[in-house]
């Protein structure tokens, strides 16, 4: 972060403050632990903590004010009606110092990866400030636009949501001038109700955007191709099945661990390489591609940047360990996405039997056995030898399954991850593939580190 006014502080969330304000501000803070001499302290509450009862401590360690709802003894107190708008509030300021293309990014699956394509494509041009880990809420965003600093040619931005109107508060913050919805899935249909609904929240990535900001969507998805636009906004379509697209792909062979297609854009096509399995990954890149011809970045360095990008973390990262093969995609989980990963297993290189280790899908609402039905039905037609699941709805995967044809006897329930790891243990062997694929609560993570040792 550079280097701002107090006082700018002050105006930007709104706030009152009682004491002299013409004094320069190094770093805003939402955790004490990070706090440094000549910082501001935001008192976030949530569920399980008040930020305010760190305020006095703040000082202590160097703040100069701490942003509260309520006056705090001890505490040089910027008095606002909601400490968590104000943290949007103050980013939204800082970051319209920066005159920079912002990509912001959402969708119901590979948001994540398409972020971090469309970041390895940016890089090819501008330095590139993008969302790291996690942070793609409403307190993890506008702590990423703090980081901005002159050096910063562009950002891209991931928007999550569990909620309507929480992408539309921050796109109003990042102010995105290009917009990327990658699909319309079923995830958080708990909270939001229908598909529809889904569609309408992650199409408030618009609300903050400027209004010839262009929408980037995969014409593949069904919701997707129907949107319609007005005024100056444009849209822009890529497409790994339809050549009536501005950008789609053609020639998709899998060689390895690698895809390598040819995207056709403006009359020409341009071989590509990316370092990851399945044709969902292929779209992210077509995705991504499209980011860079709007920025100006040529097709050959765009195609370069999609060779940059290697899969991280617990998002479809394969691993080999004893002649085994691993896929941790650990994450998150919705249909589409067990279904992509479905594929990676099917693709991955693997001379011996092909395990699906599968926990819960989660935020599913009332129609949650049928979703975990759909996707067992997506096991019978893989190229599946065994499938374990855990977890309450996981049993409903094995129903699926076994309703399509898949054989009884290679599906298994366990009611504990140790029971599971200790299961894969005695029966995986040199030459077998294993998935691992749940949502996050699952934690499928832990028995891939039991049957590991990693």
């Amino acid at each position: 972060m550079e280097k701002i006014k107090l006082s700018e502080i002050i105006a930007a969330v709104r706030g009152s403050y009682g004491y002299p304000a013409d004094i320069e501000i190094a770093d805003i803070s939402t955790d004490t632990r990070t706090i440094t001499k000549g910082s501001v302290f935001i008192a976030l509450r949530g569920a399980n903590f008040d930020g305010h009862e760190f305020a006095v401590k703040a000082m202590k360690q160097g703040a100069e004010a701490v942003v509260t709802e309520r006056p705090v003894e001890g505490a040089r107190c910027i008095i606002v009606d909601s400490t968590a708008q104000a943290l949007l509030d103050v980013a939204s300021y800082y970051r319209s110092r920066f005159r920079i293309p912002l990509v912001g990014v959402t969708g119901s699956v590979g948001m994540t990866t398409t972020k971090e394509m469309i970041a390895c494509v940016t890089a090819r041009k501008f330095s590139t400030l993008k969302t790291e880990a996690n942070h793609n809420n409403e307190v993890g965003m506008p702590k990423t636009l703090l980081q901005l600093d002159s050096s910063h040619g562009a950002a891209v931005i991931e928007m999550g949501m569990n909620h309507k109107g929480e992408i539309s508060r921050m796109s109003m913050c990042c102010k995105p001038t290009v917009c990327v919805i990658t699909n319309i899935g079923v995830s958080h249909i708990e909270n939001l109700g229908s598909q529809k609904g889904i569609l309408q929240a992650k199409l408030e990535i618009l609300d903050g955007a400027a209004t010839d900001a262009p929408l980037i969507v995969c014409r593949d998805d069904r919701l997707l191709s129907k949107v319609e636009l007005y005024g100056e906004r444009k849209k822009i379509c890529y497409s790994a099945a339809k050549t009536d697209c501005d950008v789609f792909a053609t020639d998709i062979v899998t060689d390895k661990d690698k895809v390598r297609f040819k995207i056709n854009f403006g009359g020409s096509s341009y071989d590509a390489v990316i370092n990851c399995l399945g044709e969902h990954n292929v779209k992210n890149a077509l995705a991504a591609f499209c980011v860079g011809t709007v920025l100006g970045i040529s097709p050959e360095e765009i195609v370069a940047g999609l060779g940059d990008f290697r899969p991280e973390g617990m998002r479809q990262n394969l691993t080999e360990k004893d002649g085994v093969t691993y896929i941790l995609d650990c994450y998150n989980a919705a249909p589409d996405s067990m279904k992509a990963s479905l594929s990676i297993l099917s693709l991955a290189k693997a001379e011996g039997r092909r395990w699906c280790v599968l926990g819960d899908m989660l935020e599913l609402g009332k129609g949650s056995a049928k979703y975990h039905r759909t996707v067992g039905e997506y096991v019978s037609a893989s190229k599946a030898d065994r499938l374990l699941c855990f977890g309450e709805n996981s049993v409903n995967y094995i129903a699926g399954a076994v309703d399509k044809g898949f054989d009884a006897e290679n599906a298994r329930h366990f009611d504990t991850r140790e029971e599971l790891a200790e299961y894969l243990r005695a029966n995986i062997r040199k030459g077998d593939a294993v998935l691992f694929k749940g949502s996050r609560g699952m934690k499928l993570e832990q028995v891939y580190e039991l049957v590991t040792g990693s």
